[in-house]
């Protein structure tokens, strides 16, 4: 499997950005796709996660209600839409997918085993 993410870039406090991954070399029904990030001198956390065949989708408190997670079953994507950023998203964020994923561990990075180059995310104030 490899994970291709794109459309990181520079943007104003209030604004948006739409990120993508689109997977390869696999057939990705019922695994799970997430996205995390890693800001300058922080740990690396969970920001959104779906489940590909239910599309269920799963998003860590800070996000929920400005970030909306999709996925496009024909072109193997999923795509992050990010509404009122702040200052505090800036980070790079990688796509991952998980192929045994359960529901306790949705949020950890370990659960998921392919992961994505990271594109950067910045968000001036």
């Amino acid at each position: 499997v490899q994970l291709q993410a794109s459309g990181g870039g520079l943007v104003q406090a209030g604004g948006s950005l739409r990120l993508s991954c689109e997977s390869s070399g696999r057939n990705v029904n019922n695994y799970f796709m997430a996205w995390f990030r890693r800001a300058p001198g922080k740990e690396r956390e969970f920001v959104a996660a779906i489940n590909w065949g239910s599309r269920r989708t799963y998003y860590t408190d800070s996000v929920e209600g400005r970030f909306i997670l999709s996925r496009d079953g024909a072109l193997n994507t999923v795509s992050l839409q990010m509404n009122s950023l702040k200052p505090e998203d800036t980070a790079v964020y990688y796509c991952a997918l998980g192929t045994r994923v359960i529901l306790s561990s949705i949020r950890s990075a370990s659960a998921y085993y392919y992961w994505g180059q990271g594109t950067q995310v910045t968000v001036s104030s």
